[in-house]
């Protein structure tokens, strides 16, 4: 494996969804019109990040890395979803091969000092594991990555766990969705959210963009609404982070 260098400064707040590429965005979220090649761009001028979950099922070509780059700006931040061989299939064990592959995918958005997070989201079958954990967090510790972990079985959300993820300076992803709601524990400098209700209240937006201003006075901070055929949570993202960095709707 080879080391990563976290270049990001703290005290941001990073807001978008976890996908860009919907034509059905057209009209609401993206200008009237808008070609397939240039909705990243469309995307990138209202939002600030994107966790990019193309990378669960396969590896982007260094071309596409590079033209996504190209069609953001130097404040554009990518946050990137773990293969499923590293969580489903190997599920933490014997990852260095597929790490590696992963990070020579990110090449340029590293060298580019656009890197935001990797998450690993674990699947739901899987449960506690607290040893085969830290081995991994020790497996590619020299790498400094920033790292946010999702659990989706309720065993993982544990003391002994966080004391892992402290140890690694790792996060624990606060996820929400109608059906499981993560503790609310800090285990690393930055923070990691993944806003998957089905609702969203305007107080609650209100509510989210506050946090997030608390959170960003402390360190980095990464948050990514779902991304659907409809643009509702592209239009929630924006508006938290509208409110985040004081600018009128």
């Amino acid at each position: 494996m080879r080391r990563q260098s976290i270049t990001d400064s703290a005290g941001n707040a990073w807001v978008g969804c976890s996908g860009w590429a919907y034509p059905s965005w057209r009209g609401e979220f993206y200008p009237p019109g808008t070609s397939p090649k240039k909705l990243l761009e469309a995307y990138a001028a209202k939002l600030n990040s994107v966790e990019v979950n193309y990378t669960f099922r396969s590896l982007p070509t260094r071309s596409a890395v590079e033209g996504w780059l190209a069609q953001t700006g130097p404040e554009f931040r990518f946050s990137f979803k773990a293969p499923q061989r590293i969580t489903h299939l190997q599920r933490l064990q014997d990852c260095g091969a597929a790490m590696d592959a992963l990070l020579e995918a990110l090449e340029p958005v590293k060298t580019a000092g656009r890197m935001g997070a990797i998450l690993f989201q674990l699947p739901p079958s899987m449960k506690i594991a607290t040893e085969r954990l830290a081995q991994f967090l020790e497996e590619i510790r020299d790498l400094n990555l920033r790292t946010a972990f999702e659990f989706r079985h309720p065993s993982w959300f544990d003391p002994r766990i966080y004391r892992v993820l402290e140890k690694f300076g790792a996060a624990l992803c606060i996820a929400e969705s109608d059906d499981l709601v993560t503790p609310e524990i800090e285990t690393a400098s930055f923070a990691y959210y993944r806003l998957r209700k089905s609702e969203y209240s305007t107080a609650r937006l209100a509510e989210i963009a506050s946090m997030l201003k608390t959170k960003a006075a402390q360190g980095d901070v990464f948050a990514y609404f779902k991304h659907e055929e409809a643009p509702t949570g592209a239009l929630r993202a924006a508006a938290v982070l509208r409110d985040v960095q004081g600018r009128p709707a």
